[in-house]
C-alpha cells in the first residue's frame, strides 16, 4: 500500500489526535465538547485511511496461533558452535517471525542492513503458507503473500537503524504488491531504487509472452539520515581495451585523455602553455582543463603526451581510484542466477542442495552499498549466501560487518545446507568468524500466571545477552554471567579463580549487598545489567 504521505508521518499525526482528543475529554465538558470529539474521529480516520494502494484480504498464520498461546525462546546447539576468531555471527533455526520477535527484544534499532531474498510467490513450490504450498489456483494467493510479507516487514522496520537500508530480491510477480506494501511501511519517501538483475541470458521462450532474464533488488531506507556508499563494475571490454599504451617505466599501461576543457572558460585555464622544450601549445577554445602549474608539474613528472596535435595526459590503468564505472540501477555484470547454483554445488560437494540460490556476487553488491562495520540481517536465509558474502567481502576490503540469518529446518536446511555452507566457508578459506548456532523453541503462557513460567524464560536468557551483545559465555574467562542469589553468591565466593574477568552480566532484579559490590569493584570487573524489557510484555499479560 502507498499512501500521499509516509507511514511515519501519518502515524505522528494520528498520536497529535488522540493527544487532543485526550485532552479534551479530560477538561470541562460542554454543548460542543461531543461535536469536536466527533470531528476529531473523523479526522483520525481520515489520516488513518488508505489514500492509494493495495487493498488485500488479511489472513492469519498458524504461526500467529502459536505465537498467541507461547512464548519462543532460543535455545543453543552448543556442538554446533564455530570459534575461530573476528566477530561473532549466529544463525537462527526456526519460524522467522518467531525469530523477528525475539529480535525486537535484542536488536531493535540496531541493524544497519537488510538483505532478503522472500519465496517470489510464482505458484509453483517455492510459498509455502501454514505447511501447504500456495499454487496459482488459489484465489487467496497474492493477499496471503502479502500478508505474509507485511507480517515481517514491519517487525524489520523496527529492527534498522535510523541509517538502515533493506534490500528485497523479487521477480514480476509479486514486484508491483511489494512496491506498495513498502511503500506503506517504510513510506514512499524513503523508496530509493529498484535495481535490475540481469539473472540469466537464456533463450528459453514462453508461448504468448517473451522472454524473461531479469530480476529486481528493491531498496528503502528507514528514514532520511541513510547513506549510500559507491560500488562499482568493471569497465566495458572496450573500455579496458583504450589502455594500450606502456612506456615501459613500471607505471604500467595507459589510455590518453585530452587536457583540452570541453566548457566554461576561465582566465586561470585560459593560456598557452609552452613545454619544456619550448613549443608553444596554443591554448583551445575553452581553455584548459586544469591551471598552468599543473600542466607543468605532469609534464615534469612524464605524463604528458607531447606529440600530435593537441597536449593530452597519460591515464594509467593502476593508478584508478576505482575498479570501474560507478553502478547504476542495471547489473548486468554480475554473475548469472546459475552461478549461485555452481559456488553452492562447489562448496558442499554434492549437486543441487539447493534451489536457485542467489550468487554471492550479487549479496555482495547491496553490502558494498551500506557500511563497512554494518550488523547484517537475512531472516530469509535459505542457503547461507548473505552470510557468505559477508564473509568474503570483509576478507576483500578489510569490513567489519557480522551477521544475523533466520531460516526454518524444513528437509533439514538450517543444519545440512545453511550452517554446513557457512561452516565449509569458515574452515576453507580461514576466515576470522565464529558462529553460534540457536533453535527457537516454545513455551506455553495460556492459563499460566508469569511466575508459574518465569523460572523456564530464566534459563533463556544467556542466549538472548549473547546475541544482543555478540558475545560467547562457554569457555570465556573474561565475562561471566550471573542469573540467580546463588549464581551471584558463587561468582563472588570463587572471584580469586577467575582473574581475566572484566565484565559480569547481571540479572536486573539482582541487588548485591555491600559486600558483593565492593569484592566486584576491587577487581576492576565491570557491571552491565541485564534488560528487564526481555520479558516485560509477558509480565504485563
Amino acid at each position: 500500500m502507498s499512501t500521499n504521505i509516509s507511514k511515519q508521518r501519518r502515524d505522528e499525526l494520528v498520536g497529535k489526535i488522540r493527544e487532543i482528543r485526550r485532552f479534551i475529554s479530560a477538561a470541562p465538558q460542554d454543548e460542543n465538547t461531543g461535536n469536536l470529539l466527533a470531528y476529531l474521529s473523523e479526522l483520525e480516520k481520515d489520516v488513518s485511511g488508505k489514500k492509494y494502494g493495495l487493498v488485500f484480504e488479511e489472513h492469519r498464520e498458524e504461526i500467529d496461533e502459536v505465537l498467541d498461546t507461547h512464548t519462543p525462546v532460543l535455545t543453543e546447539d552448543a556442538g554446533l558452535y564455530i570459534d575461530n576468531g573476528g566477530q561473532m555471527n549466529f544463525l537462527i533455526e526456526g519460524d522467522n517471525l518467531a525469530a523477528l520477535k525475539l529480535l525486537e527484544k535484542t536488536h531493535r534499532g540496531r541493524i544497519d542492513l537488510i538483505y532478503i531474498d522472500p519465496p517470489y510467490n510464482r505458484g509453483k513450490t517455492d510459498f509455502v503458507y501454514d505447511d501447504n504450498f500456495v499454487v496459482n489456483e488459489d484465489t487467496f494467493k497474492h493477499s496471503k503473500w502479502v500478508s505474509f510479507m507485511r507480517a515481517r516487514l514491519e517487525i524489520a522496520r523496527h529492527l534498522l537503524s535510523e541509517d538502515g537500508l533493506v534490500f528485497i530480491s523479487i521477480d514480476d510477480n509479486e514486484l508491483a504488491s511489494l512496491r506498495l506494501l513498502c511503500d506503506e511501511i517504510f513510506g514512499a519517501d524513503l523508496f530509493i531504487n529498484i535495481f535490475v538483475w540481469q539473472r540469466n541470458s537464456s533463450e528459453k521462450t514462453e508461448k504468448g509472452k517473451f522472454t524473461v532474464n531479469t530480476e529486481y533488488v528493491l531498496l528503502y531506507a528507514k528514514s532520511l539520515e541513510y547513506t549510500l556508499n559507491s560500488a562499482y563494475k568493471p569497465l566495458s571490454e572496450a573500455s579496458q581495451k583504450l589502455f594500450k599504451f606502456d612506456d615501459n617505466d613500471g607505471r604500467g599501461k595507459y589510455q590518453t585523455v585530452s587536457l583540452q576543457k570541453p566548457r566554461d572558460p576561465g582566465p586561470e585555464t585560459t593560456y598557452d602553455y609552452v613545454d619544456n622544450a619550448g613549443k608553444v601549445w596554443k591554448c583551445p577554445p575553452k581553455g584548459w582543463r586544469m591551471k598552468y602549474e599543473k600542466i607543468k608539474a605532469l609534464e615534469n613528472d612524464g605524463r604528458l603526451v607531447l606529440s600530435g596535435k593537441s597536449l593530452r595526459v597519460k591515464d594509467y590503468w593502476n593508478e584508478r581510484e576505482n575498479a570501474g564505472k560507478r553502478i547504476d540501477t542495471l547489473w548486468n555484470d554480475l554473475p548469472q542466477n546459475t552461478a549461485g547454483s555452481n559456488e553452492l554445488d562447489t562448496i558442499m560437494g554434492r549437486t543441487n542442495a539447493f534451489d536457485n540460490p542467489k550468487p554471492t556476487d550479487l549479496i555482495k553488491r547491496c553490502l558494498e552499498i551500506g557500511s563497512k562495520n554494518a550488523c547484517v540481517l537475512d531472516f530469509f536465509a535459505g542457503s547461507g549466501t548473505t552470510g557468505h558474502a559477508v564473509l568474503k567481502l570483509n576478507s576483500e576490503d578489510g569490513g567489519n560487518r557480522r551477521f544475523i540469518l533466520c531460516t526454518n529446518n524444513e528437509n533439514n536446511i538450517c543444519r545440512d545446507i545453511t550452517y554446513e555452507r557457512i561452516r565449509r566457508v569458515i574452515a576453507n578459506e580461514d576466515y576470522a568468524a565464529s558462529l553460534k548456532y540457536y533453535k527457537i523453541e516454545y513455551i506455553p503462557i495460556t492459563e499460566r500466571m508469569y511466575y508459574e513460567y518465569a523460572d523456564e524464560l530464566l534459563w533463556h536468557i544467556r542466549e538472548l545477552v549473547e546475541l544482543e551483545n555478540g558475545v560467547n559465555f562457554t569457555g570465556n574467562d573474561k565475562i561471566a554471567i550471573v542469573l540467580t542469589d546463588d549464581e551471584l553468591a558463587d561468582f563472588v565466593e570463587h572471584i580469586d579463580s577467575t582473574p581475566n574477568c572484566h565484565k559480569l552480566y547481571m540479572g536486573h532484579d539482582l541487588l548485591p549487598d555491600e559486600d558483593q559490590q565492593t569484592a566486584i569493584l576491587e577487581r576492576g570487573i565491570e557491571i552491565s545489567i541485564i534488560p528487564d524489557y526481555y520479558y516485560r510484555d509477558l509480565q504485563e499479560r
